[in-house]
Formats: C-alpha cells, structure tokens, sequence
C-alpha cells in the first residue's frame, strides 16, 4: 500500500537533517562521491547524483528518499555511526546526517 501525501512528507522531514546548504556543500566534496554504486553514465554515485528536493511538489522523490534512509537505517546499524564508512557517505548523500540526527 502506498503512503498517502501527508505521511511521506512527514517522513521526510523527519529522516532529512541536513539543511540544503549543508547537503549541497557535503555534495561538493569528494568524500561524498565514495559511496553507492557508480552510474556508468556520468560517472558519479547513484546516491550522489540525486538530489533531496525540500518542496512538498516532489512527493515521488521524497518517497525514494524516505525508502532509501529506512531501509539503510534498519540495515547499518554500526557502519552508519562511522563517519568514513561508505554507508555513513551514502546516508548523507540523502540528506540524512547520522551524528546530527542523534
């Protein structure tokens, strides 16, 4: 069953911490294109290439974005508090910063 609007948004806003200034600086470094699997097209990550959209009219994205934090929430426990492991990288590459949610 799909999630209504209004659940995803909240979602959203709780599992994105970073401000968009603070993703879009942690984007232009090069440690934030060391994780995910690369995209033989452009040559950046999967997870680096996309970026978190802080509007309500992107509800698709916000769904993808909310999937990918929980699924690798539940899944990492350990690695994701690592801040040079590839999952810590990836998570914040989705606007999730894992020492900031704490």
């Amino acid at each position: 069953m799909v999630k209504d609007k209004d659940t995803v948004i909240h979602e959203f806003n709780d599992l994105v911490t970073m401000t968009p200034n603070e993703l879009r600086d942690w984007l232009k470094q090069e440690q934030s294109q060391s994780s995910g699997w690369s995209n033989n097209d452009s040559g950046e990550t999967i997870g680096h290439e996309r970026h978190v959209i802080y509007t309500d009219h992107d509800v698709d994205h916000m769904r993808r974005v909310v999937a990918y934090c929980k699924r690798h929430l539940a899944q990492e426990e350990k690695a994701k508090q690592d801040p040079s492991s590839k999952s810590y990288k990836s998570l914040k590459n989705w606007g999730h910063d894992p020492l900031k949610a704490e």
